[in-house]
């Protein structure tokens, strides 16, 4: 069984920016504060947080949409790869972050409850202040 879930902060930071960042190795790596490998293309595969996440670009709306297939070395070998949707919307104070995260197996409810904020949205704001 998998669930959804959605979770969203606001990044002080341009849309391009934060699609930019997150669609190159270096300033992933240094975004998040570990190891990211990206071939920033649709098709293209990618390893993220020391090879603890892996993927591939599904589809990149420039500035605006990313969505990759996603896995953790957690996941157990018959569980489905997840789906990440990222969405950047302009805000006041930078962009709205949204990540749509679907078809999350049970038992990985870390992601949802705080996993997003303390590896992502955290370091990002730290990153772009």
């Amino acid at each position: 069984m998998s669930y959804d879930f959605e979770v969203s902060d606001i990044i002080p930071a341009s849309c391009e920016e934060i699609f930019r960042a997150w669609m190159s190795s270096d300033a992933h790596t240094l975004m998040t504060g570990a190891e990211a490998e990206i071939d920033p293309r649709v098709g293209g595969e990618f390893t993220a947080w020391d090879g603890y996440i892996s993927g591939t670009t599904v589809k990149l709306e420039p500035f605006s949409r990313i969505v990759q297939s996603w896995r953790t070395s957690e996941f157990e070998e018959s569980d489905q790869d997840s789906q990440i949707e990222v969405t950047l919307t302009p805000t006041d104070g930078g962009t709205l972050l949204t990540i749509r995260h679907i078809s999350v197996p049970d038992g990985h409810r870390g992601y949802e409850n705080g996993g997003w904020l303390e590896n992502y949205f955290e370091p990002m704001r730290r990153y772009f202040a």
